[in-house]
């Protein structure tokens, strides 16, 4: 496992392990706060855990090996 799966590990358990803690001290509207980013959190290690390694475009694809073109296509902008 890389040293970047490790560490996000890491910070899921420490998360889950602090609203677990916050529950049975009874910080249940706390705790129900957080949720949504409790939620966000353990969707974003999963994808993180599962998604190959390396840099991504905003619609999910690779980019291109390609060096970017110098056409003048930013001039037209």
């Amino acid at each position: 496992m890389s040293s970047k799966k490790v560490v996000t590990v890491a910070v899921l358990v420490t998360v889950l392990t602090w609203s677990t803690v916050m529950t049975v001290l009874g910080q249940v509207a706390a705790v129900a706060a957080l949720l949504p980013s409790l939620g966000l959190l353990v969707q974003q290690i999963v994808q993180a855990l599962t998604a190959p390694d390396g840099p991504r475009t905003s619609d999910g694809s690779r980019p291109s090996a390609q060096p970017a073109s110098s056409d003048g296509e930013d001039a037209r902008r």
